[in-house]
């Protein structure tokens, strides 16, 4: 089966490549990274007025959604270009809070941007709850609104992906709350994100062994390196309908096959880009370090490779 994008699909996502193309969004990782969040929240509002956010929210809350393809789209973009901040997590809120009357409360301030939100994982850390103006924490009895202040911030493999520690003591905002359907949503951004991150580090891999010369010609003319890139390139396509196939359906093995796709991919054509690049590929002050940690954190983010698998078999795919 062949998944092509529409007329309207193509232009979301050139709209999103020219806007972040301009922005300078390296500079905006690497400030976030020190914790100031100045430069990533202008570009998170410019994000949610091309209404990137609302396409996890019902138009009736000022959205456009919810549309799962659409946001597979630019969530492929967010990575293509390692945009900061708890997108994933925004999204996974957006479904958290999507019934009445939480909805009309949280939902048109996730879609407009003006509220960036965030969700403990089970181990009680989650993503940027130093930026969240929006902080929930899932518990066995419910859905917590965490009024406390997070917790000192832990560094992860991608600097720019800040821990810190919510309690879920605050307001409780729904008994049960519907974790397993955020999980999906934030396991398909996830995994969208992660094809962006790949393709991301082939074109820069590629652009680079065009211009790095070995005995007098680029390295890119020899076999073994064409090979390699080859099978990254393989391995990113594969991924790309299982992402577009699982945004239709949103069954949530599907979801999980194109999250462990994706994120093995993208980490596989990491490995291959550090290789290419030789020793720059190592220094944190080339821009190639912000695609490099972030391909090795998304591995593990909304579900290891290991817990997608089994989820995959126990389904039967």
């Amino acid at each position: 089966m062949r998944f092509l994008l529409d007329a309207d699909q193509r232009a979301l996502a050139d709209t999103l490549d020219a806007m972040l193309s301009a922005a300078d969004t390296p500079a905006a990782v690497r400030y976030w990274s020190r914790g100031d969040h100045t430069r990533g929240r202008a570009l998170w509002s410019r994000i949610a007025e091309v209404g990137v956010f609302g396409l996890a929210v019902p138009e009736e809350y000022g959205g456009l959604g919810p549309r799962p393809v659409e946001l597979s789209v630019a969530f492929v973009e967010l990575g293509r270009h390692a945009v900061p901040g708890p997108l994933a997590e925004t999204v996974a809120a957006a479904v958290l809070l999507g019934e009445p009357p939480l909805a009309g409360r949280f939902l048109p301030g996730l879609a407009a941007g003006t509220d960036v939100a965030t969700v403990a994982a089970p181990t009680g850390y989650a993503l940027d709850g130093d930026a969240a103006s929006l902080r929930l924490a899932p518990a066995a009895d419910g859905l917590y609104l965490s009024t406390a202040a997070p917790g000192p911030v832990r560094r992860s493999l991608d600097p720019a992906r800040r821990l810190t520690r919510l309690s879920p003591a605050g307001e409780l905002l729904t008994p049960g709350a519907p974790y397993d359907r955020a999980l999906v949503w934030a396991r398909l951004a996830t995994a969208a994100q992660a094809l962006g991150v790949g393709l991301a580090l082939l074109d820069r891999t590629v652009a680079y062994v065009q211009q790095r010369t070995q005995f007098g010609v680029p390295v890119g003319s020899f076999q073994a390196v064409k090979h390699r890139l080859a099978d990254t390139k393989t391995a990113l396509e594969f991924a790309r309908p299982l992402l577009f196939g699982a945004a239709v359906s949103l069954r949530p093995a599907e979801v999980a096959a194109a999250k462990l796709t994706a994120c093995e991919a993208a980490y596989r054509t990491a490995r291959t880009a550090l290789h290419l690049h030789g020793a720059i590929g190592y220094t944190a002050e080339y821009d190639l370090s912000l695609w490099l940690t972030k391909a090795r954190a998304l591995r593990s983010a909304w579900g290891t490779p290991e817990e997608c698998r089994d989820l995959v078999l126990a389904d039967g795919l």
